[in-house]
């Protein structure tokens, strides 16, 4: 996987990850977006699923996430603008996306706001926008992620000041068995968590913001296919989220997987980008 900068038009530095299958041109690109607090390498336990289908990995570092410079004030939909000049970069038109956690809101801001260059999209266990009508937004939620959360809503001061509390986590946030792929496959999530969180809390408190704040967009305009995936079993981000997008969003369908948690719910990833691909090859 090849690592590199691109300086964008306002001094801003974004890092980014570039996998692709050896001795053989990719089909289709994804651009990968992660959750909080992660960096953006695209996700390991993918790669040979993704080898098979002749998929190439896109992914970046948020601003305020490892090499990517912060960006005081962003929105969710202000990863549209970033994304679309990586791929300018590296001569890429057309593209899906999928995301994970806080990436579902960007990968599907991609869709909403680059509609001549997104294929199609893919949330897996992604947040709903936080003014979503009709839905209980924190219902679900452990206390403490919730907290986090609310603090957020309450403005940048509070979130920040909540961030300095000494708090344990929260080992309660994840089921068994998002316990038991964190210790086996998943346990990639190492790599990608502490160097997002070794210079400092800032990208996450930016994420949280954005999540609770107006996004920039409307879900209800995205005209390209949508694929929601969640575990019914979510304790972190609720499945009434995905199945809120999934009545808003007209070009939606919902995967809800019964048994999974937030963690275990990325055993159907590959399956997410065989869909992907089955889009590509429609298109």
């Amino acid at each position: 996987m090849q690592e590199n900068e691109l300086t964008l038009g306002d001094g801003r530095v974004l890092h980014y990850y570039d996998w692709k299958p050896e001795f053989e041109e990719p089909e289709l690109t994804v651009f990968w977006h992660h959750g909080t607090p992660n960096i953006g390498k695209p996700p390991a336990p993918l790669f040979a699923a993704a080898l098979e289908m002749g998929i190439r990995w896109i992914g970046y570092d948020r601003p305020g996430y490892g090499g990517s410079s912060a960006k005081s004030g962003r929105d969710v939909a202000s990863c549209a603008e970033d994304v679309a000049r990586i791929a300018d970069q590296l001569g890429i038109e057309h593209f899906a996306v999928m995301g994970h956690s806080g990436g579902g809101p960007h990968a599907l801001a991609c869709a909403a706001l680059l509609p001549k260059r997104v294929i199609a999209a893919v949330s897996i266990a992604g947040l709903a926008p936080f003014d979503a009508a009709g839905l209980d937004w924190f219902n679900g939620m452990t206390a403490s992620g919730a907290a986090a959360l609310r603090a957020a809503a309450q403005g940048h001061a509070a979130k920040v000041q909540h961030e300095g509390l000494n708090q344990e986590f929260d080992r309660e946030m994840f089921t068994p068995e998002d316990w038991a792929e964190l210790s086996g496959t998943w346990s990639w999530f190492d790599s990608v968590v502490r160097p997002a969180l070794s210079e400092g809390p800032g990208g996450l408190i930016d994420d949280d913001l954005a999540y609770v704040t107006p996004w920039g967009f409307d879900c209800a305009r995205i005209v390209q296919p949508v694929l929601l995936v969640h575990g019914a079993q979510d304790r972190v981000v609720p499945c009434a989220h995905s199945e809120w997008l999934a009545r808003s969003c007209r070009s939606a369908r919902l995967w809800q997987r019964a048994d999974d948690g937030h963690i275990s719910v990325l055993n159907s990833a590959a399956s997410a980008l065989a869909w992907l691909r089955e889009q590509a090859s429609d298109g």
